[in-house]
C-alpha cells in the first residue's frame, strides 16, 4: 500500500470511528484489513465469516461511499474471510488449559447446533427421588421447566457430587425441549463454556460466540466452579448472563458450593449468581437413600431383600451416584454369576466401596493437613505453580485424596486448581515410587495418612 493509500485508509477509520462510536468500530471495524485495490474495487479482509457478513449488511454502503469520497474511480468495496489462522500469543491464561484438539477445531463449531450436551432421557422428574435434603431445589427446578414466568432468576443449584444436581438439570432440558419445543435451550458445563469463548477468542470470532450464547431462550451451565481463577472466562461469562436475564431469559447454573462460598470468582459474579434463588442439595438422609434402592430396583425389575437395601442405604451414605451404581455391581454379580442377592454376597461384592465410604477425610482436609505439614499456604494446592517446595506436597494430597477418599480421580484433579486426572494419576505413581526408594519421604507419608485417617 502506498503512502497516498494509506492516509486515505487511515482517514477512511477515523471516520467510521467518529460515525459509528468507538464500541461498533473496535467490536466490527477495527478488525477490517486493507488487501489492496483492482481497478475500481477495494479489497478488505475480517477474521471471520460471521463479520464479513454482518460489515456487509450493516457497513458496506457507508464503506463505498467514504473510498468514493477518498478515490472517485471507487466503486466497490469486498470484504472476505481472510485465510491465515491467527496467533494464540494474545490469549488468556486460561487458554492454556485447552487440550490441542480443541485449539485446532474449526471454528465454525462455534455456532454448531449440537453444542448443547445431550440430554439423558432417564433423567426425568418422575424418576428423581424428592426427600427433605432436596425438595426446594426439586421445586424449583420443576417451576422452571414448567411454568411461563419464573418470578427467580437465575435459579442455582449447589451440593456436593453425586447427590442430583446433574439429574435435575437434564430433566429441566428435557421437559422444556418435549413441551416447549420452539424454545432453544443451551446446556453445557462451565469447562465446554470456556473452551467455546477460547477457541473463539483464538479465531477472532468473538461475535459469532456472543450471538449464539445470547439468543437462546435458556441457558444451563453445569459446574460454574470450573471457571474460578479464569479472569477473561469469567468476564465474558458475566456479560452474557447479565444480557440474557436482562431479557428475560431463563439463566440456570449448577456448582458444588453456593455462590458466596465459590473461591476464585469475583465479588460482582458471586453477587449476580445470588439474585435469583440459590437452593441447595443437602446429603441424603438414609430415608432418602433407601427410597432411592427400592425405586432403582423396581425400575430394573429386580427382587431385592429389604435387609440388603437397608444394608445399603446405611452403609453408602457419601452420593446417590455411588448408591445406584452400588446396587447395579450387585444385580449384575448375581445375573452374571447366578447367585441370590443375599447381604454376605453384598459385604463381598462391594467391600471397596463399603470401605471407601467408612474414610472420613475430605480432599479439602487433606489438603489442609498437607499443606500446614510442608508449611505451604492452602492456596498453592490450586496454583499453577510447579517448584518442587509446592509441587511435591501438592502431589502427595494428591495421592492421599486418591487413598482416603471415594472420589473419582477427575473429581480430584478438579479440587486442584482445575487440573487433568492424568495429572492426578501421575502424581499417585510419583508418589509410590518415592515411598519405595525414599525413607523418610514414606514415614511422611505415613504419618499424614493416620493423622487424616484418625
Amino acid at each position: 500500500m502506498d503512502g497516498t493509500t494509506t492516509e486515505q485508509w487511515a482517514r477512511v477509520r477515523a471516520a467510521l470511528r467518529e460515525e459509528f462510536g468507538e464500541n461498533a468500530y473496535r467490536s466490527w471495524l477495527k478488525p477490517l484489513t486493507f488487501e489492496g485495490l483492482d481497478g475500481d474495487t477495494v479489497h478488505l479482509s475480517v477474521p471471520t465469516r460471521f463479520m464479513r457478513n454482518w460489515i456487509e449488511s450493516q457497513y458496506g454502503e457507508r464503506l463505498t461511499a467514504l473510498w468514493a469520497s477518498e478515490r472517485q474511480s471507487i466503486r466497490t468495496v469486498s470484504v472476505r474471510q481472510a485465510k491465515q489462522r491467527p496467533s494464540a500469543q494474545d490469549l488468556p491464561e486460561e487458554a492454556a488449559a485447552l487440550p490441542a484438539a480443541e485449539l485446532t477445531e474449526a471454528p465454525e463449531d462455534v455456532a454448531a447446533a449440537n453444542l448443547s450436551a445431550p440430554i439423558d432421557p432417564r433423567f426425568t422428574f418422575e424418576t428423581f427421588i424428592v426427600g427433605k435434603p432436596n425438595e426446594l431445589a426439586f421445586a424449583a427446578a420443576r417451576r422452571v421447566a414448567e411454568a411461563p414466568n419464573v418470578p427467580f432468576n437465575p435459579l442455582f443449584l449447589f451440593g456436593g457430587v453425586g447427590l442430583g444436581k446433574t439429574h435435575l438439570m437434564h430433566a429441566i432440558a428435557g421437559h422444556i425441549r418435549t413441551t416447549a419445543p420452539q424454545k432453544k435451550v443451551l446446556y453445557l458445563s462451565a469447562e465446554k463454556f470456556m473452551y467455546q469463548f477460547i477457541r473463539a477468542l483464538r479465531y477472532k470470532d468473538t461475535m459469532a460466540f456472543k450471538e449464539m450464547f445470547r439468543s437462546v431462550d435458556v441457558l444451563m451451565i453445569d459446574d460454574v466452579q470450573f471457571i474460578a481463577g479464569k479472569e477473561s472466562t469469567q468476564e465474558e461469562f458475566f456479560h452474557t448472563f447479565n444480557a440474557l436475564v436482562d431479557q428475560n431469559r431463563q439463566v440456570v447454573i449448577s456448582a458444588d458450593k453456593s455462590p458466596a462460598e465459590l473461591d476464585g470468582i469475583e465479588d460482582r459474579m458471586k453477587s449476580r449468581l445470588g439474585w435469583g434463588l440459590v437452593a441447595e442439595i443437602h446429603s441424603t438422609t438414609y430415608e432418602l437413600r433407601l427410597g432411592i434402592l427400592q425405586s432403582k430396583a423396581e425400575q430394573m425389575q429386580v427382587d431385592v431383600p429389604v435387609k440388603v437395601l437397608e444394608f445399603l442405604a446405611h452403609r453408602i451414605s457419601s452420593n446417590v451416584r455411588e448408591l445406584e451404581g452400588a446396587l447395579n455391581r450387585l444385580v449384575a454379580y448375581a445375573n452374571l454369576v447366578g447367585r441370590p442377592i443375599t447381604l454376605e454376597n453384598a459385604q463381598d461384592v462391594l467391600h471397596d466401596l463399603l470401605r471407601a465410604n467408612d474414610r472420613k477425610a475430605t480432599i479439602e482436609e487433606i489438603q489442609k493437613r498437607v499443606a500446614e505439614h510442608y508449611n505451604i499456604k492452602v492456596s498453592e494446592m490450586h496454583s499453577a505453580r510447579r517448584s518442587r517446595a509446592v509441587a511435591r506436597p501438592r502431589q502427595v494430597a494428591m495421592y492421599l485424596s486418591k487413598q482416603l477418599t471415594a472420589r473419582s480421580l477427575p473429581e480430584i484433579g478438579r479440587k486442584f486448581g482445575g487440573r487433568d486426572h492424568t495429572t492426578v494419576m501421575h502424581a499417585v505413581k510419583k508418589v509410590d515410587e518415592l515411598r519405595q526408594s525414599d525413607h523418610s519421604f514414606a514415614e511422611d507419608v505415613e504419618l499424614l495418612r493416620r493423622m487424616l485417617e484418625g
